[in-house]
């Protein structure tokens, strides 16, 4: 247990003049790297999360967080599936949902498209406000009338404007399990940007009902898809919903179906993680450096010190004392600094691209032209309780060789 005397002592050692000046520049330069290291870990993190959190939301945003299907992939009497859905808690809204794939052509260009069959009144619930309408709305799809809306970067490799006429050409399965071109002519009445390659520049929407006619699907679709309130939440509604609708349906949820891309993210923020580090861990190694010099230089000290009746241990806790207080000060600059850095990147950005005269993510470039940054408490927590350890541990060996030092041999010739 640490006694006042080991920390006056401690904390005296840690004040006092050395004899060379080069150790007080290596403690100092420990406890600079151990606030750096930690406050990059807290900044890169951060805006590792504000990135994941907006491809995350660009990513749903012309898709649900969860759906649910019947097991032979045309779902009839979905009215009532579309109960059950909202009805569940957590839910905030569901649609019915039909998909087609095929090509599209305008003049004589032909590009492939994913077709989605939606119903306008229920999918402005599920996602109207995530979708960015550049020209037209979601009324203009109505049963019959072949409207149709394209993503922004479709249209314009169409060069299509609105009222310009479109050609589908989407395979239509027969009944003895083959597939027939059929050629449908659009309309379009609309564009609008999602702010990702995949649905910008492959995406249509067309209403359900005029994708069921070509597909044969008659008042079938292929799923009932929903929005929770939570998006992180969506595993275990569609969990719950599978449980209770058994067998005959199938659930799904954003997870699974974008896994492998947020895996990614995830390794790549572990990596990030672990080469950060070794910033901290360098100026853990410093401490180690800073304190055996100490050790070295209070050599006489430390064996008054025994002489006087303190025993090895107690040595021990002086200089645990002295390099936990230079490990922690530095942590706790760190996380002050790393918080304050994140919380205000969006403002410090846009300064330091006015400052240099450059731009970090040009929006010719990249969907994403500002750099996001959402501060997670728990990051913050563990990123602490890690430099805290580490700092730690860094102090054991050379407090163990103070121990070790022998007061008859360090005083023989004082």
């Amino acid at each position: 247990m640490l006694n006042p005397v080991e920390l006056f002592i401690g904390l005296r050692y840690l004040r006092a003049k050395r004899r060379t000046r080069f150790v007080s520049f290596i403690t100092l330069i420990s406890l600079l790297g151990i606030a750096l290291g930690v406050a990059a870990l807290i900044v890169i993190l951060s805006v590792m999360n504000g990135f994941e959190g907006e491809l995350r939301g660009r990513f749903l945003s012309m898709s649900a967080h969860g759906s649910v299907s019947a097991a032979s992939g045309r779902t009839q009497e979905w009215e009532s599936l579309l109960e059950q859905v909202s009805a569940e808690p957590g839910v905030k809204a569901a649609a019915p949902f039909i998909q087609m794939e095929g090509m599209i052509q305008s003049g004589r260009e032909l590009i492939a498209v994913l077709v989605h069959g939606v119903e306008p009144a229920l999918e402005r619930e599920l996602s109207g406000d995530m979708i960015n309408m550049v020209e037209g709305s979601f009324d203009v799809l109505q049963p019959g009338e072949r409207s149709i809306i394209l993503g922004r970067m479709l249209a314009y490799n169409l060069g299509v404007h609105l009222g310009d006429s479109v050609i589908l050409l989407v395979p239509k399965p027969v009944g003895d399990g083959t597939l027939e071109p059929v050629l449908e002519r659009f309309v379009t009445r609309g564009v609008f940007e999602a702010g990702l390659q995949n649905h910008d520049g492959v995406l249509a929407l067309v209403h359900a009902a005029d994708v069921a006619a070509i597909m044969g699907f008659g008042a079938a679709v292929n799923s009932v898809r929903f929005r929770a309130d939570d998006v992180m939440a969506a595993p275990g509604i569609a969990q719950s919903l599978q449980t209770k609708l058994g067998d005959d349906y199938s659930t799904s949820d954003w997870t699974i179906e974008n896994g492998s891309f947020f895996r990614a993210i995830r390794l790549e923020k572990m990596m990030m993680s672990l080469i950060l580090s070794l910033i901290i861990g360098v100026a853990a190694f410093n401490i180690v450096a800073s304190l055996v010099m100490v050790v070295t230089d209070k050599t006489t000290d430390i064996a008054v010190l025994r002489t006087l009746g303190m025993g090895p241990q107690g040595v021990v806790r002086v200089f645990f004392v002295q390099g936990a207080v230079i490990g922690w000060a530095g942590v706790a600059i760190g996380v002050g600094l790393g918080v304050v850095l994140a919380i205000n990147v969006p403002t410090l950005v846009p300064f330091l691209e006015q400052l240099f005269g450059f731009q970090i993510m040009p929006g010719d470039v990249y969907y994403v032209t500002d750099i996001p940054s959402e501060l997670e408490s728990q990051d913050v927590i563990v990123i602490s309780i890690s430099a805290f350890i580490l700092t730690s541990l860094a102090t054991l060996y050379p407090a163990r060789r103070a121990a070790l030092v022998n007061p008859a041999a360090a005083l023989r010739y004082e």
